[in-house]
Formats: C-alpha cells, structure tokens, sequence
C-alpha cells in the first residue's frame, strides 16, 4: 500500500489568478505528488488548495507554495471577510494511507522548522501537533489575525514554535498541523442583516455551546447581498452535516429568513455526504458497501 498523505494550504489570496496559479504551480510539479483541487473565493479572498502524495515529497511541494506565497502576497494590503493571519495562512497534514497521526506530526514539526528558518516566517503548530493545548484550536492561534499578530509574536505564552518573534509583516505568521479530515461547509441565508448570521453561528459552534466539533462564523458576501454561516466541520463523524444544516435552518426560521443554498468549499470524504443522503432519504439498513464507487475501487 502506498503511503499518502493530504496536505490542504488555506492561501490569503482569493482574486488574482496569476498569483495563485504561479503558487499551485509549485505543487504541480513536484514528482509524486498530485493536485486535486483548488477553489478561490474573492469574498474571503482566500484560496483553499488539496493535493496528496508521497509524505516527503508532499512536505516539499507545501514548502515551495508557502516560499512562492511568501514572495507574492503581501499581507499589508490584504482585505477579507474570512480571519487570517498569513500569506500562507494554515498548512494541515491528514494522514490517508500507511501513514499515522504521529508521523503526520513529525513531519508538521519538520516542515514548520524549515518555514520559519528559511523564510523567516513565524509558525505555530496546531491541532494535534500542538505543544500545549491552548494551540490546539486553529481559532485561538489566529486570534487577533494578521493586525495583531506584532504584538501577540512577544507575549510569553504565545512565542511562536519555529521562526522570529518579530512579525514578518509581508508574510505574517504561519499555523502547520497535523489534524483528520475536515469539511468547509457554507451556509447561506436569504438576508443582507449579518447580525442574524452572526447570532446563528454563536449558536452553533463549540465555543458558543453549540456543537463540539463545528467552527462558525457569521459574514457578509457583499457581492450577492446576502449573509452566511461559513464553517469548519472538525470532526464530521462525531458532528454531521445534516445535523448542524437541521439547527442552522431552524434558528434562520425564528428570524423569518430562508436557507438559499449550502455549499462545499474544497474536496469533501465521501463518507460525509453520504450520511446526509442516508439521513435525508431515511434508506432502511443503507451500507456503504452498496455505493457502486466505493465498490469498484476496493
């Protein structure tokens, strides 16, 4: 069996195309290592790419990207609605195949050292890469975003794993971190009143009491005149889909607004959507056994 694993680099650039496909290109070419996706968002002005390999190769592919988008983005002048903190703002490692969360982890810590030594970027490891717990949570890392990253760099508990203590201000700071696979998942609502989509994502998310393993925001997407609730699913086996679009649809109803679409950002595991087929069709004794796809690549 092959070892794989996927690596997705959250980019704080969502409207040039140039610049983005000059760092994508960086992944293209890497032997061993292949591209699956990448979606820019002019809204976030963010671009999430997806690419899986071979562990070291993949780990010099995310460092020539991370080198690029350092040269080519300039955090100064970066504007958008989604938090942010660098240039390449996230870096996480998902084991898939033959490979384990601790090795995942190793090669975070490896690729994280040579970010902040070669390019002089301040890194913090997240998720189960973590030294501490209080990193854990990509949401307390960034916290304060790229505006008051100069300052947080120096307070003693936050001195960054690899890299200067001073704030590379072109580039900003850097997250790496081995974690599973999670699910961008997007909410809209029929409004143009982000206090609604506001009040429904403090609802739902972990930190508001909500559910354990959801992430939410309330924005704006100006460009439609409407509001979502943009999400990250940490653990889509312990949290569903179905379940968080249930409660998002039901709270949008206490204000007299409509879900108008929902939408995937990235590659999603099959698994996931499969569940929420299962949920919504009610399919009595369903196994995955049964979808053809699967089938045909065991």
């Amino acid at each position: 069996m092959a070892r794989i694993i996927q690596c997705v680099p959250n980019f704080s650039e969502g409207r040039n195309k140039e610049i983005i496909e000059k760092i994508v290109e960086e992944i293209r070419i890497v032997e061993e290592v292949k591209l699956l996706d990448y979606s820019m968002d002019k809204d976030h002005n963010r671009t999430v790419v997806t690419f899986i390999g071979e562990p070291e190769k993949v780990i010099e592919a995310a460092f020539n990207a991370c080198k690029v988008a350092s040269e080519l983005i300039d955090m100064k002048e970066h504007t958008g609605e989604h938090p942010r903190m660098g240039a390449t703002d996230v870096i996480p490692l998902i084991p898939i195949s033959d490979v384990t969360m601790e090795e995942a982890i190793e090669l975070s810590k490896v690729l994280g050292k040579r970010i902040g030594e070669e390019l002089n970027i301040s890194v913090y490891l997240y998720e189960k890469s973590a030294n501490t717990t209080d990193r854990e949570n990509l949401a307390d890392v960034r916290r304060g975003q790229y505006e008051g990253m100069a300052s947080k760099l120096k307070e003693d508990n936050w001195h960054p794993d690899f890299g200067p203590i001073e704030l590379n201000e072109k580039s900003g700071v850097t997250a790496v971190g081995a974690r599973m696979p999670l699910v961008a998942f997007n909410v809209n609502l029929g409004t143009n009143d982000v206090n609604i989509a506001k009040n429904i994502a403090k609802s739902i998310r972990s930190s508001g009491g909500g559910f354990k393993y959801c992430k939410a925001l309330g924005i704006e997407i100006k460009e439609r005149n409407i509001v979502q609730v943009t999400m990250n699913m940490v653990d889509y086996t312990r949290t569903p889909l179905f379940r968080v679009f249930d409660v998002i649809e039901r709270e949008a109803k206490r204000y007299g607004v409509n879900v108008i679409g929902s939408e995937i950002i990235g590659l999603v595991p099959m698994a996931a959507m499969v569940d929420v087929a299962d949920y919504y069709l009610r399919v009595e004794n369903f196994d995955h056994s049964q979808i053809l796809e699967k089938r045909m690549m065991e």
